[in-house]
């Protein structure tokens, strides 16, 4: 009786089939290493439901400097619940500007299955980094002059 208790349990908690989103978007933003002089961007989307195997997920994330958006792609699996996706280094940030990010789920076939957007803004611009990284090494060392 208590291992059917813990099998329906388990099969509450975890994501399961229907028909709303697949993904969810839990967070994200941008991220300043003063220490690299470096800033990147990216989010984390969470699986609400189950993905057909084999699914591409693809992100797009705009590129501060203009151009073309960056993309990732990773394989959908049926074990993982969560996927992180962050952006290389960028330079060009402004505060206060809306970077668009954008998931498209796409079948083994190529077909588009779903299509989630957002928009991350920073609270400050990127020239509070410094132009080079003002430390190298793991013990902090002065960078070379």
């Amino acid at each position: 009786m208590l291992t059917l208790a813990a099998l329906a349990l388990a099969a509450a908690c975890s994501p399961g089939e229907g028909d709303g989103p697949y993904l969810e978007f839990l967070g994200g933003g941008f991220v300043f290493n003063y220490r690299l002089a470096e800033a990147d961007y990216g989010f984390v989307v969470k699986r609400l439901r189950r993905i057909p195997e084999g699914t591409i997920i693809e992100a797009r994330l705009e590129d501060p400097a203009g151009g073309e958006p960056f993309v990732i792609r990773e394989t959908a699996s049926w074990d993982r619940l969560e996927y992180v996706f962050r952006s290389p280094p960028v330079r060009g940030v402004r505060a206060g500007r809306d970077y668009r990010v954008e998931v498209r789920l796409l079948e083994p076939g190529g077909r588009l299955l779903a299509t989630y957007a957002r928009t991350f803004r920073s609270d400050v611009d990127q020239e509070v980094l410094p132009e080079r990284a003002p430390v190298v090494g793991p013990g902090h060392q002065p960078a070379p002059r």
